[in-house]
């Protein structure tokens, strides 16, 4: 199977003339972007470049820049959904807070589930050691629930959906890990260190934000580095 090579922060030089193009919904209250892998959605010491400081570019006319209302890893690609003012980032939080709002994940990971379908449910807990941190399972952490379908296969990799039912950091990683099919170059769960970068994508959100509309269901397409997994696994689309 043909993997994508990994994706390093400096493979996105003009993206912030690009922002806008990569909008997949927009109206008055909120945006959903397509967030690119190796990117972060917030900037810090060890990140020159983010999604936070290129805001700029989808503000549409408003005066303020719009702002992220959660967060996606890293190395995560798809749908990262901003709120373009206080009263819609205050909701939007509501409806993060009371599991209200829908997300589904693909990935690509190594090795077959034992059942096509299934649910997992570890409790997390943050580890903080010399080298770093990291997220194990452990009984005394956070409940944590994420449902999974296998859709695909190909050799020994499979094509997963993931709806996390809560949002614990790094939940998905670290579910598909203790399931045995760690995902797709993932430094920090995998088995072994990989050539390619993480191939997870937030691959549909589903957000009930007005009382007299149908909810905004917003898909985004899977980044570049992850389709050739995914048409060897089945996936046909483009």
């Amino acid at each position: 199977m043909r993997l994508g090579a990994r994706v390093e922060p400096g493979d996105h030089p003009h993206i912030d003339a690009d922002l806008s193009a990569r909008v997949l919904y927009r109206d008055s209250q909120m945006i959903v972007i397509d967030k690119p892998a190796g990117l972060p959605v917030h900037g810090g010491p060890s990140a020159k470049d983010s999604i936070e400081s290129m805001l700029g570019a989808v503000r549409f006319g408003l005066a303020a820049s719009p702002v992220p209302a959660h967060r996606l890893d890293h190395d995560t690609s798809g749908c990262l959904i901003l709120a373009r003012n206080d009263r819609a980032r205050r909701k939007l939080g509501r409806l993060f807070s009371s599991g209200r709002i829908e997300k589904v994940y693909w990935a690509v990971v190594v090795g077959v589930p034992p059942e096509a379908t299934g649910r997992i449910e570890l409790p997390l807990r943050k580890v903080t050691r010399k080298e770093g941190w990291r997220m194990v399972t452990d009984p005394a952490g956070q409940p944590a629930t994420t449902d999974y379908k296998l859709l695909g296969r190909h050799d020994n990799c499979s094509w997963l959906e993931l709806r996390p039912q809560t949002g614990r950091t790094h939940q998905i990683r670290v579910h598909c890990a203790a399931l045995g099919c760690p995902v797709v170059g993932d430094p920090v769960y995998g088995a072994q260190p990989m050539s390619a970068s993480l191939h997870l994508c937030a691959r549909v959100v589903t957000i009930p934000f007005y009382d007299d509309r149908p909810a905004v269901t917003v898909v985004a397409p899977p980044p570049p580095h992850m389709l050739g997994a995914l048409r060897a696994c089945g996936f046909a689309g483009a």
